[in-house]
């Protein structure tokens, strides 16, 4: 059977893993979209996106519009081109008539000499009403009876034309009734033009417009792909650049802003998730920290206590048996032995002594105190201490001076186990000295400091670090059990501090306690 999910208020290392893994995923996540960005064809890139949606759309319709409007100008000098050649032929149709109707050769051919005089002319014809060729000048028709323009000008006296193969010239003819005085439509004049007249200027016309179509496409492209690089293009691969870097640790960015006011929008945006993404990653690295401090923690308590039922255990069973041997010695010693024999009972006090002593401090060192803390002033407890070891036989011997203890040192603590631990030090500090022990009270940030020199031989750098481990004594066998620093580790992480050791002033040992302050709520300050 599959257990049921965990409330969101557990911890420990399941709690510890889901942020961190949280924090994976959206890493992985911003690397995968950063390599798609990268994977991108080039057809994807901003510029060329510019130059296909914009740029090239705009081209083509200039082209389109330049196309229609070459066309336009093209029918116009067509139909002005045409309209020049029916001027033309008005002007001679009245003469060439009359010399028609008369039969004059000379009037006519003079006419049509004339026509040439007026306008760029291929050739001029005169035919008849029944299609015949009367006269001709330049290259024109002979035979306009097939024709249906010629026809149709003939027939209803309109003036027409048509592009039409001449001697295998293409050319434009323009067909003009010639009407006698009557009325009667006794002829047709025929005046032809080259088609490249109609053509050439128009082509000039082409090529121009071509040529400027070309180079302002071109001065378009250079000016759009040189303008993005420099309003848009570089303020995006730094965008880009920024991306790439915000990586776990590195999520601010420290860059300014730059660039189009959208691009700044972006910029602004990176870096608002920069900073909620560094703000959350400091949680999770806290939270997980203070996890795993409760989890080590947790663990020491749970050693602690198991230690201390076996310590209680071995104290329970040992306890009565030093009893009796101890109550065995006071009986014999009441007997009146030798002095022999009584010096081996003291002997025998004395071990006992030491023994009890040991399961003493085993109990004080492995006993599982249960959260009793409350507001104690560790200065208070320090004087108190301080006037009672006088009487100390390890004391006594010393002279101690104390600086820094008249004010008031609020800390949340056990008093029992916290004048223990000061105890244990002070008494470690008056065995270690020669004759003189400071002890200070000195105030930080988050703590208090309780600091005790000795003048004494001090503690080789490389023992500093096990002098808190149980039975680990610098002192000869027999002289020192090893467990009353360990007393002071055990209270100082019952209380979440810390303790160091360093050199002193005085030329000894420097035993600092590190006691945590009160943490007070607003309201209470």
């Amino acid at each position: 059977m599959s257990s049921p999910p965990s409330p969101s208020g557990d911890t420990g290392d399941c709690a510890a893993a889901t942020p961190s893994a949280k924090t994976a995923t959206q890493t992985a996540g911003h690397r995968r979209l950063l390599g798609r960005l990268g994977q991108l064809p080039t057809f994807r890139s901003l510029r060329l996106t510019l130059l296909l949606s914009i740029v090239v759309p705009l081209i083509i319709a200039s082209g389109v519009a330049i196309y229609l409007g070459l066309a336009a100008v093209e029918r116009n000098l067509n139909q002005r081109l045409q309209e020049d050649l029916e001027l033309v032929a008005r002007a001679v149709s009245g003469p060439l008539s009359q010399a028609m109707s008369e039969g004059d050769d000379i009037v006519m051919g003079e006419s049509l000499e004339s026509i040439f005089r007026i306008g760029r002319v291929y050739g001029a014809s005169v035919f008849d009403a029944r299609g015949e060729l009367v006269a001709t000048l330049g290259v024109a028709d002979t035979d306009v009876t097939r024709s249906e323009s010629a026809g149709k000008a003939i027939a209803s006296g309109e003036l027409g034309g048509a592009f039409r193969q001449v001697n295998g010239v293409s050319v434009f003819s323009q067909f003009t009734p010639l009407v006698a005085d009557d009325g009667r439509i006794q002829g047709l004049l025929q005046i032809t033009r080259k088609r490249s007249d109609f053509h050439r200027l128009l082509a000039s016309s082409r090529i121009w417009a071509v040529s400027i179509w070309s180079m302002l496409s071109v001065l378009v492209i250079l000016v759009v792909v040189l303008g993005h690089y420099g309003t848009v293009g570089r303020h995006v691969n730094r965008l880009l650049v920024i991306m790439e870097r915000m990586t776990p640790g590195r999520w601010r960015v420290l860059e300014p802003a730059s660039g189009p006011r959208e691009l700044r929008q972006i910029h602004d945006g990176l870096h608002d998730m920069g900073e909620r993404m560094t703000l959350a990653e400091q949680e999770i690295r806290a939270r997980v920290e203070r996890e795993r401090d409760l989890a080590r923690r947790l663990e020491y308590q749970e050693k602690v206590a198991m230690i201390g039922r076996v310590a209680g255990g071995v104290a329970h069973e040992l306890g009565a048996p030093l009893n009796v041997i101890q109550g065995r010695s006071a009986i014999l010693r009441r007997g009146g032995l030798a002095e022999g024999q009584q010096r081996h009972l003291d002997d025998i006090d004395h071990q006992v002594s030491r023994m009890t002593r040991i399961i003493q401090q085993l109990l004080d060192c492995f006993r599982h105190v249960p959260d009793s803390r409350r507001p104690t002033d560790l200065a208070a407890v320090l004087r108190g201490l301080l006037n009672r070891l006088g009487d100390d036989a390890r004391c006594c011997a010393t002279a101690i001076t104390t600086q820094g203890l008249a004010v008031r040192a609020e800390i949340a603590a056990e008093p029992t186990r916290l004048e223990l631990a000061c105890l244990n030090v002070i008494r470690n500090a008056c065995q270690a000295a020669r004759g003189r022990v400071e002890v200070c009270l000195w105030e930080h940030e988050d703590c208090w400091e309780v600091c005790v020199d000795d003048d004494g031989d001090g503690i080789a750098p490389d023992h500093r670090n096990q002098v808190f481990e149980p039975f680990f004594s610098t002192r000869p066998a027999g002289e020192g059990t090893g467990l009353g620093l360990a007393v002071v580790g055990s209270v100082l992480k019952e209380h979440g501090g810390r303790a160091a050791v360093s050199g002193s002033p005085l030329g000894g040992c420097r035993m600092s306690l590190f006691w945590p302050k009160i943490v007070k709520s607003q309201e209470d300050q």
